[in-house]
Order: structure tokens, then C-alpha cells, then sequence
């Protein structure tokens, strides 16, 4: 279970200081299917970013069972995420020197993933393996971000608009296989994203404003990545 207890997050300084992240609390249990939703500059990808431990919360707690990311060292936050979170955000951030195999290969070795080219199939770039970045298109791009976060067999996978470079036939391949692989696997799924339709997938939804959660509610049947409106 991950637990947020009156989390807040500040930017800039002096008279120009931002709230971003006003006292969130939640909690999300493991093998959820969390979506957030909010316009931009709400807080969502700010709450992505603390949540995950890419960023300090300047208030609050934020667990892990029993682990307290604002009690760890950042040598121990930084092996905390490898060890145990995948990453899918809008920008691919791929390595430009390795091809699609051996980027993909970087995520499954952290798990001793062996059998990572069975996640470059199924997000359909097995004939681009021996491609490098600047070889592919940016949506090819993007399915390489998601198998390499996926290789590495994530307990926790955030995505920030991981569809916003995808046409909709790729954005409901990925998507569906991030599914799939979720109820297979029970890693738990945080994504941000703008498209109140792929809310329809999840679990469990959260509205945010203005840096705060304005509205819960969980779905009582997910739809899958086919059955939504695009």
C-alpha cells in the first residue's frame, strides 16, 4: 500500500513561491489501477513525480508499507526506485547510442529479466530491434519507453500521458498490454492523464484542482483499452 499523509510541495522562493501540492492524502492499495485527472496545472504530475520519489515532498509522508521516502538518503531513494518502480512518462528519454534492444535490455537486466524481447513484441517493434532512436518515429519511440519500463518487471508503474505521442490504434495496443500485464503480474498502475476516457479503465479515479483531490470514485467495471471512446 502506498500512503500520502498531508502531503505538500512548493516551488520558487520568496514572494514567488507556489503551492503546488496543497495537504494531499490518500492511499492506494497494491494491484490498484489508479487514473488522475485534472487540466494542466493542477498538481497531477507534481503528485506523479512525489509519489514516486523522483521528487521530495517539502510536507507530509509518503509510505511504502513501512518505508518512508523523506526518512531515506538519496543513494537509498535512488535504489529504492530501481529496485522496485518503472517510469512511462511524455518524453521518451531514451538512451541515442544503444538500439531498441539494448534500451530495453537496461530495464529487464535490473530484474534479470531474460525474456525482455517478449515485451518488444508485444508492443510490435520486434522488427525495429536493431533500430536506434533517431531510426523510429516518436510513437515508435514511446513503445520502447513503455517495454523498458515493463522489462523491469515494476511493483509500482507510473505513467505521465504515456498515449500523447500515439496514434489510437498503437495507444490501445499499449495500453491494453499494460492491462493484461497488470492483472497478470498485480504491480500496481499510477497514471496521469488528461483523456477522461482512459479513466475507464482504472480502478480507481482522482480528480484534482488547484493542487488538491476534489473527487474519488472507483469504477465497478473497467472497461478495456477497446471498449473506450478514443
Amino acid at each position: 500500500m502506498i500512503q500520502l499523509k498531508n502531503v505538500h510541495k512548493f516551488y520558487g522562493t520568496g514572494e514567488s513561491r507556489n503551492e503546488v501540492l496543497k495537504g494531499i492524502s490518500l492511499q492506494v492499495k497494491d494491484g490498484d489501477f489508479v487514473v488522475l485527472l485534472g487540466a494542466s496545472g493542477s498538481g497531477k504530475s507534481t503528485l506523479l513525480n512525489v509519489m514516486s520519489g523522483l521528487e521530495r515532498a517539502d510536507e507530509g509522508t509518503i509510505c511504502y508499507e513501512k518505508t518512508q521516502l523523506e526518512q531515506m538518503t538519496d543513494k537509498e531513494l535512488t535504489e529504492f526506485r530501481k529496485n522496485n518502480i518503472g517510469f512511462i512518462f511524455q518524453q521518451y528519454y531514451l538512451l541515442p547510442n544503444l538500439n531498441v534492444d539494448k534500451n530495453v535490455k537496461m530495464g529487464a537486466e535490473l530484474a534479470g529479466n531474460k525474456e525482455y524481447r517478449q515485451t518488444i513484441s508485444a508492443v510490435g517493434l520486434e522488427k525495429k530491434v536493431h533500430k536506434y532512436p533517431h531510426e523510429l518515429s516518436g510513437g515508435e519511440q514511446q513503445r520502447v519507453s513503455v517495454a523498458r519500463a515493463l522489462a523491469k518487471k515494476p511493483k509500482f508503474l507510473y505513467l505521465d500521458e504515456p498515449t500523447g505521442a500515439l496514434d489510437e490504434e498503437t495507444g490501445r495496443l499499449v495500453l491494453d498490454y499494460i492491462s493484461k500485464l497488470q492483472q497478470e503480474s498485480g504491480f500496481t498502475v499510477i497514471m496521469v492523464t488528461h483523456n477522461q476516457n482512459v479513466a475507464e479503465m482504472a480502478s480507481t479515479v482522482i480528480r484534482m484542482n488547484s493542487g488538491r483531490i476534489v473527487e474519488t470514485w472507483q469504477n465497478a467495471k473497467p472497461k478495456n483499452a477497446y471498449e473506450i471512446a478514443w
